[in-house]
């Protein structure tokens, strides 16, 4: 979704206008019987991390008692619907985490996956706001499918989707801020192979517009399920708030592990120096 506020507001006031502006989409995909529903990253704020600016810090949230978890816990019992919302999380003064929160059909907490790989990069000082989360590649059975999530740059990271399969993932979302330029064409070959190397699912969910004041370029959109073949079923466009809704057929994983043997040919004995320190 597109920034629908003036940043120049008070940034909890932004906070609760982002959230207002996604109740709609919550409401249509509840209408179309969507069973899971993933935001993009940080869904409640803009992409503030080309600002390095700390007022910033004062739209974190505790997880789970904050208010926007409170909230999606509500929507979630009321639609019957898993939902995983990516929030800033503060857990003491002066840490903060990049954060995904799982809630599953009932409202009830199931709990979070903190951003892994955090990336310092212009534009993307992501390090002056999150730490790096140890989160041991959590996997949540929801009412309706094993779901883990990897946060946007971790996903430049194959260890992790890995992690997450081995850990019985069926369905594994990666909510993303994610601007043209360098890595675009990355978008679109990274995650399908993922899906292939692992037999799994994979949700990519990404920003659209551009974000004043940073403008640091055009979120593009282009959001995408894809199957455990590594084939996109479905895709969003470039530059429109909208919902992309799929049916996951979730006998494709076995069929696909049964036909491409990765897990069984695997030789992790094999790999002990990959965890190294230099």
């Amino acid at each position: 979704m597109s920034l629908k506020a003036d940043v120049d507001e008070p940034v909890e006031q932004i906070r609760d206008k982002m959230l207002e502006a996604h109740l709609p989409l919550i409401r249509q995909a509840a209408e179309k019987g969507v069973q899971v529903l993933c935001f993009q990253e940080i869904f409640t704020l803009p992409y503030f991390c080309p600002s390095q600016d700390r007022r910033w810090y004062k739209a974190a949230e505790r997880v789970p008692c904050g208010f926007t978890t409170r909230k999606m816990q509500e929507l979630a019992e009321k639609y019957r619907m898993v939902i995983i919302a990516p929030v800033y999380e503060q857990t003491m003064a002066g840490v903060y985490y990049n954060t995904a929160v799982v809630i599953d059909a009932d409202g009830s907490y199931l709990g979070k996956y903190r951003k892994t790989h955090i990336p310092q990069v212009a534009g993307f000082w992501e390090k002056f706001f999150f730490k790096p989360g140890a989160s041991d590649w959590p996997v949540f059975q929801t009412r309706y499918a094993k779901v883990g999530v990897y946060i946007c740059y971790d996903r430049h990271f194959p260890e992790g989707w890995r992690a997450l399969a081995l850990n019985g993932a069926e369905i594994i979302f990666n909510p993303s801020a994610t601007v043209a330029g360098l890595s675009q064409y990355l978008w679109e070959l990274e995650q399908p192979a993922s899906a292939a190397a692992n037999g799994v699912w994979i949700a990519a969910v990404n920003r659209v517009g551009v974000e004043a004041p940073w403008n640091i370029g055009t979120f593009y959109g282009s959001s995408y399920f894809v199957n455990p073949w590594g084939q996109i079923a479905a895709r969003a466009s470039e530059d429109l708030d909208e919902l992309l809704v799929h049916d996951l057929d979730l006998s494709l994983i076995p069929e696909a592990r049964d036909s491409w043997q990765f897990f069984r040919d695997r030789r992790p004995e094999q790999y002990g120096g990959l965890t190294q320190c230099e």
